[in-house]
């Protein structure tokens, strides 16, 4: 597989560009550099085309954002048509109302809506307004939550945030309620809010969710469910719908507009409504564009019972998954977490984890499959497409079982290891 001219790009990005790229998750950390391409060039249903004009079946989906497809003929027609007009004006738009009304009728606990361009916008407008409504400092969270300073203060990547910033957010573990009541007791009276992922890896347990928003609430805090990635997902209406838990607030952002740039905080009318005091504004948070698209790829979703049928092909694709794992032995190195529309591959071995997963990405990208260590799937996914990442996924872990029976990896690998942008979450 020839990449020469993303490499060539490459070259000029690493002058320019810190790091190489915008985001880490699609920089050359989290791909085996040296095997996979660096540069996508276009995409079209599930499959993408690189720059070198290498075509893959693709599972990252934008990381997450394409939930019908690349290039869906119904959004592109909403947004060429928007375009006709303008892509941001001086004063509001109707498409604002209009979309937060669509909203409003499917998420349970949308009362009000605020719009923004990317989750951590909306993660942290939730943080600042439970502050502002609890007068409260004190974050406790589980899960992933963007890039600002609130969050990433809890992380190993805390680089550049003051001390006293990190202080003020606490971490919890997910199915671990004594984690959380330990947050509340050794922080009495001063927990704004809690604000969590309803999944990651592993499902909630039985009433995990419901213990939650208990102590959540009597302790006077706001309970907060980070939606970006599961909104429009497990059901039109989210997390909160599926598991019946309506929080105080949620946010969502990936999934509502097949790849457009937009979120939403949506929530209860009386916590929301302290968001007329509270600064969150930005030129670019009602931009038109997005919101065509949003509208358009929430009634599509409706209209053709997407969500259901994404849940139905990831299933496939996670059994497949999970019985080739077994068929070859390596369920002591890899098994699957996550829900039925994102499989997750998890890598059990502590020293050599990333090496496991460097290898099974080769290798599937060898075989036309773009691996990055979890599985997207949109309406465009069928089962000609799910057939043929199950045989390379087979094809690639035989060779990976092989390889970890005689200790030869580390020279199996052909170019530089992954490189997870955390550690631990």
């Amino acid at each position: 597989m020839i990449i020469d001219k993303s490499n060539e790009i490459y070259k000029r990005a690493e002058r320019l560009i810190p790091a190489g790229t915008q985001c880490y998750s699609k920089g050359v950390m989290s791909f085996v550099e040296g095997v996979a391409p660096k540069y996508l060039q276009r995409g079209k249903g599930c499959r993408v085309w690189d720059v070198d004009g290498n075509e893959y079946i693709d599972y990252g989906m934008g990381l997450g954002p394409v939930t019908l497809g690349y290039c869906y003929d119904v959004v592109d027609k909403a947004i060429k048509d928007q375009l006709k007009d303008a892509i941001t004006l001086t004063q509001m738009h109707p498409l604002e109302v209009e979309v937060a009304e669509l909203l409003e009728k499917i998420i349970p606990c949308a009362e009000m809506v605020r719009f923004g361009k990317n989750g951590s916008d909306v993660t942290s407008a939730a943080v600042r307004l439970a502050r502002a409504y609890t007068g409260k400092d004190i974050i406790a969270c589980t899960g992933y939550h963007g890039w600002q300073d609130w969050y990433i203060a809890a992380t190993e990547r805390n680089i550049g945030i003051p001390g006293s910033v990190i202080e003020l957010t606490k971490k919890f573990k997910h199915n671990d309620i004594m984690s959380l009541e330990k947050i509340f007791n050794e922080n009495k009276d001063n927990v704004a809010c809690v604000i969590m992922e309803v999944m990651g890896a592993d499902m909630p347990e039985e009433g995990f969710l419901e213990k939650v928003k208990d102590i959540t609430h009597k302790n006077n805090a706001v309970l907060i469910f980070d939606e970006v990635y599961t909104g429009f997902r497990w059901a039109l209406g989210g997390a909160q719908e599926y598991f019946n838990v309506i929080p105080d607030l949620a946010t969502i952002g990936k999934g509502m507009a097949n790849g457009m740039p937009v979120s939403a905080i949506v929530g209860k009318a009386e916590i929301m409504k302290k968001l007329e005091d509270v600064f969150f504004s930005f030129t670019f948070a009602g931009e038109i564009l997005s919101l065509a698209a949003a509208k358009a790829t929430i009634n599509e979703m409706i209209e053709k019972d997407v969500i259901d049928y994404n849940k139905k092909i990831g299933i496939k694709l996670t059994n497949g998954f999970e019985s080739i794992i077994k068929k070859y032995k390596v369920d002591d190195n890899i098994r699957i977490g996550g829900p039925d529309f994102r499989s997750l591959f998890l890598f059990k071995d502590k020293m050599k984890g990333d090496l496991h997963k460097s290898l099974l990405q080769q290798e599937m990208i060898k075989r036309g499959i773009l691996f990055t260590g979890y599985s997207n799937v949109c309406f465009k996914h069928s089962d000609k497409e799910v057939d043929l990442t199950i045989s390379a996924f087979e094809e690639s872990i035989q060779l990976l079982s092989k390889w970890i029976k005689e200790d030869c990896e580390e020279e199996k690998l052909e170019g530089k290891i992954i490189q997870p942008v955390f550690r631990r979450y």
